[in-house]
């Protein structure tokens, strides 16, 4: 089972965190059921971008991005070339590594 790694965020997860998940969850997917709370104000349809992620290790294991996630990925805050949507960003067989960024461009926050 693939692990990831999520370096500190001062909201979701301040001391950083393991967690493993099955192959094919999407990384949004693999963070909620671990308790570690990362907006998907769109409820994981590709809609928006405040689950944006950059993937530190691990990128091209990843599914690739399609033309919908890229033209969102243009909107969000701290984009970066290993930057995806959690929701969109399906594990396979190798451990990745993951930042969140500080900031998103949702403005009201919501707990889901």
């Amino acid at each position: 089972m693939p692990t990831i790694k999520i370096y500190p965020h001062p909201e979701y997860c301040p001391q950083g965190a393991e967690i493993t998940a099955p192959a094919g969850t999407s990384i949004c997917e693999a963070l909620l059921d671990n308790h570690i709370n990362i907006e998907h104000a769109c409820e994981m349809s590709c809609a928006c971008t405040t689950c944006h992620v950059i993937v530190r290790e691990g990128f091209n294991s990843l599914n690739e991005a399609e033309e919908g996630e890229e033209d969102l990925l243009d909107r969000a805050w701290g984009l970066e070339p290993q930057s995806r949507l959690s929701c969109q960003s399906i594990l396979a067989q190798e451990n990745v590594t993951i930042e969140i960024p500080k900031y998103s461009i949702n403005h009201a926050k919501e707990n889901h």
